[in-house]
């Protein structure tokens, strides 16, 4: 099985440095440019199944995606960014953010832990595992979600895990 990952074209908030996280934000007209180049990178890709986070900067991303592949993206919240709590909208180096962020287990407040995101991005993974092997598969993320997987298939310390990015509409691929 072959994992294909690649994350959402930009977002205004992303080009304004703020935090997105489990917010709804829409692609930019830049983030629709990226996805239609990357859907001329992978459309003789052997891909036989998209999986999309739900947020709409994903979903427009795995559309976009889809019509090169033509095949169909299906949504599965466990795909969705972490949920950042009193910092979505915030500024990307506002030092309460920075010092939330690189706490592993600890809640932000109102959202998420990287531990909870871990959780159910791995439990997704395993039943891809289960249900699909054999199969190659392209899942349309966002930045933090991408590390987790990357966590799962590749051994990494806490200063590679936090300081991995995977830009907008880049393209990584693990074969299990």
């Amino acid at each position: 099985m072959t994992i294909y990952v690649t994350r959402h074209g930009q977002t205004a908030w992303n080009e304004q440095n703020m935090v997105c996280g489990a917010t709804d934000i829409a692609l930019s007209s830049a983030g629709k440019r990226q996805a239609e180049e990357l859907a001329l990178k992978i459309k003789d890709k052997p891909i036989d199944l998209v999986f999309s986070s739900p947020l709409v900067r994903a979903a427009e991303t795995a559309e976009i995606l889809c019509r090169s592949l033509q095949l169909k993206a299906v949504p599965d919240c466990r795909l969705a960014e972490q949920n950042y709590g009193i910092f979505e909208g915030a500024k990307r180096d506002d030092p309460g953010f920075l010092k939330a962020r690189g706490q592993f287990a600890h809640r932000f407040p109102k959202g998420e832990s990287t531990l909870q995101l871990a959780q159910r991005v791995y439990s997704f993974l395993d039943e891809l595992g289960r249900e699909y092997s054999g199969k190659n598969i392209l899942l349309v993320c966002h930045n933090y979600t991408a590390r987790v997987i990357r966590s799962y298939f590749v051994d990494m310390d806490n200063e590679e895990f936090f300081s991995y990015r995977l830009e907008h509409c880049a393209f990584e691929e693990y074969t299990v």
